[in-house]
């Protein structure tokens, strides 16, 4: 039995700090001695969609080798994705400008939010950095309620991507 098919996010702790702690050990433990980036993504974002009821969209834009200033939408758990993101544009697009994570409550009230998906409400984009600290992707979640994410969501959501991709 490998390890992807003993996760079981029913089993992590009703407390959403202990349950990022936990995923972090989980989702190293599923990449141990895998170097794809891609397959990486994949599985992040079905781990971290699949542990938290609220996530209803959890996914990457990656940015386009072909034009650095433009986010490509990348492995995703979800409804569909917008495809393309312009750096500046959209909570996405501030988030890759600034390398700076967004947390935002109302996304109506985001100027330039751009609605890929109208339930979602609220939304939270973490930039994704390379071993040597170049930005390769932002890691998007959006939520159908209001406030649905704060500094906890940010800080265990950093600390898994800062861990899965800061070695390749």
């Amino acid at each position: 039995m490998t390890m992807a098919e003993t996760f079981a996010p029913h089993r992590l702790s009703a407390d959403k700090a202990a349950r990022y702690a936990e995923l972090a050990v989980e989702i190293a433990a599923v990449l141990d001695g895998e170097s794809d980036r891609t397959a990486r993504m994949a599985t992040v974002a079905a781990m971290l969609k699949s542990s938290f009821d609220h996530f209803f969209w959890a996914g990457f834009y990656v940015v386009d080798p072909e034009n650095p200033q433009e986010l490509v939408v990348g492995p995703y758990q979800g409804t569909l994705g917008c495809l393309r993101i312009a750096f500046g544009r959209g909570v996405c697009g501030a988030a890759a400008s600034s390398r700076r994570t967004q947390i935002v409550e109302d996304v109506h009230a985001f100027p330039g939010h751009i609605a890929c998906d109208s339930r979602s409400l609220s939304e939270i984009v973490v930039p994704v950095l390379d071993g040597l600290g170049r930005l390769i992707a932002v890691f998007d979640v959006d939520a159908a309620e209001l406030a649905a994410f704060d500094r906890t969501d940010a800080d265990g959501l950093e600390r898994i991507l800062t861990t899965t991709f800061s070695d390749l």
